[in-house]
């Protein structure tokens, strides 16, 4: 069976990328003449304008200087591929190969060029070729994932695209080829879970997951609701509850489900620091400290937490308490200068008015420093 190149829906986006990541990646010649270099700058020039043609007539030039010159050969067959002469590129990269087989990205251009005739099985032996090399092509997971794409298999083009990603970590090519696999593998999932049973318990908690994922909280609560319907037990439902109906600023509705969650874990962080948040709000800061020590507890390094507490210990009168947690938050967070406002007061209450107006100091900087922030990022935002 003929399938098309797996990128972009068309072979010439390929060739054009590769043409121009080899205008980049050329190696120098060693001890050829001057001619022969000329003739090869020209050949560039040539290639940088698309005059492809003329590119060729000068490599064919080079080429009667020096027939067996592995740069020109290279060249050359690049040349060809960019011009989907693919046959003639994979003669050219072969006579290379030939004398020296690890010539450098010569096994990456041959394999590209059988991936461009659908022979994928020896594009992934040109590929393999090439990762055994010193300095493989910068490129040559993302075209070796590409043509494991159209062999299905999916779990080891995954691997190499995560290869790709961890020699370049915002290669958004590789980026949107492992977004879009993990996409069809979950939309295909749902297409089997609605197939097999459209009212099943797991469909409509996937479907609350999903729904709250793209900010559609109401659409999630409908789905988490219709979830515990199916089974009033199930543990992790009324957390999901809760966060939807926080978001959707029904306060009061959501305590009732992080209350009905911290009886299934009452050490859960989440929970707990939620329902912390909440009493806070309405000033209930005895009530607040209780379920805050859980939070900080079962998550040391959470500054929320302490800045929280130390909150509460300041309006029921503990200063030092207060010290201590709005400390850690400071620490926890550097950035935030909601502790240290708050540790101005403490110092204040303390009377240490040095420390007091160095924490004011810097309660100071630091909200110029995010409201320069701000602004940086409302200037170079698009609108």
């Amino acid at each position: 069976m003929t399938h098309a190149l797996p990128l972009r829906t068309s072979r010439f986006p390929i060739c054009v990328l590769l043409g121009a990541l080899f205008l980049v990646a050329g190696h120098p010649l060693s001890a050829t003449p001057t001619d022969l270099k000329s003739l090869l700058e020209q050949a560039r020039t040539y290639e940088e304008t698309e005059d492809y043609r003329g590119a060729e007539q000068v490599y064919q030039q080079a080429l009667m200087i020096a027939p067996d010159d592995p740069e020109v050969l290279k060249r050359l067959g690049v040349l060809y591929q960019t011009e989907l002469k693919f046959t003639e590129s994979i003669d050219l990269f072969q006579r290379v190969l030939a004398a020296a087989p690890q010539y450098p990205q010569v096994n990456f251009f041959e394999a590209v060029s059988y991936l461009g005739l659908n022979q994928f099985e020896k594009s992934i032996a040109c590929f393999q070729a090439e990762l055994a090399t010193p300095h493989p092509h910068p490129r040559v997971h993302y075209y070796y994932a590409i043509t494991l794409l159209s062999l299905g298999q999916l779990d080891d083009a995954v691997a190499q695209f995560n290869q790709s990603l961890a020699q370049n970590p915002n290669d958004l090519d590789a980026l949107y080829q492992v977004a879009r696999l993990h996409m069809n593998a979950s939309l295909a999932t749902i297409q089997k879970l609605t197939d097999l049973d459209p009212d099943s318990f797991q469909l409509h908690l996937l479907m609350g997951e999903v729904y709250a994922n793209n900010g559609r909280f109401e659409d999630s609560l409908k789905e988490y609701r219709a979830a515990l319907a199916k089974r009033p037990d199930a543990p992790g439902v009324h957390y999901a509850l809760g966060t939807a109906l926080r978001n959707l600023k029904q306060i009061d509705e959501a305590e009732k489900e992080f209350q009905l969650a911290r009886k299934e874990d009452p050490n859960d962080y989440a929970a707990n620091q939620y329902l912390g948040e909440f009493a806070v709000g309405r000033r209930d800061y005895a009530g607040a400290v209780e379920y805050l020590l859980v939070a900080s507890s079962a998550r040391p390094g959470s500054a929320r937490s302490h800045l929280l507490l130390g909150e509460c210990y300041t309006n029921l009168g503990d200063p030092q308490k207060a010290k201590t947690e709005l400390l850690a938050a400071a620490q926890d967070d550097p950035s935030d200068p909601q502790a240290h406002f708050l540790l101005a007061k403490v110092y204040h209450q303390l009377g240490d008015a040095q420390s007091s107006t160095r924490e004011l100091s810097e309660f100071q900087r630091l909200s110029m420093a995010a409201k320069e922030k701000t602004r940086e990022r409302a200037i170079t935002t698009p609108q």
